[in-house]
């Protein structure tokens, strides 16, 4: 299976930029995975709702344009799974329907509702708020997560 995990805007953290390199490794043996940044549009330090929509609307065409497969958007509005269910959708439901999947996770104002109306599913990693950098890290550990469970493995306790 080819997973796609698509961020809006540059990492810049090195300690996240190394967690997710070490998921990258971890994930190499279970599924083609590519980690892709796409750049976020500039915006002035007080944006406008207006100048917001059309930034995102300009970072939706990135993400049409660069996503593979069923598109799953990470938004808080989305649904949220225990790790087991999130291993069975993962490792049973979506093989079912493609055999690729992008993950995409928006810029600090989130995603264009033209993405999140594509998506096959809208996905929410908690209430919480987090930083894009340290979401992508936790959904790459929930993907690796899932492969684990899928085979049966001691990882998941």
């Amino acid at each position: 299976m080819f997973v796609q995990l698509l961020t809006v805007g540059k990492q810049k953290e090195p300690h996240l930029i190394s967690a997710q390199e070490v998921y990258t490794k971890r994930l190499t043996p279970f599924c083609k995975f590519q980690f892709t940044q796409l750049p976020a549009v500039k915006l002035p330090d007080k944006p406008s709702e207006k100048e917001i929509q059309k930034a995102l609307a300009q970072e939706a065409d990135f993400i049409q344009k660069s996503s593979k497969g069923i598109l799953i958007a990470l938004c808080i509005e989305g649904k949220q799974f225990s790790s087991d269910n999130f291993a069975k959708f993962f490792t049973q439901d979506l093989p079912m329907r493609s055999s690729a999947v992008t993950f995409v996770i928006g810029s600090s104002f989130g995603l264009h509702d033209t993405i999140k109306k594509l998506a096959f599913q809208k996905l929410s990693m908690s209430s919480m708020t987090f930083p894009h950098a340290l979401a992508s890290v936790m959904l790459m550990e929930q993907i690796y997560r899932a492969y684990q469970i899928a085979n049966h493995t001691g990882y998941h306790k």
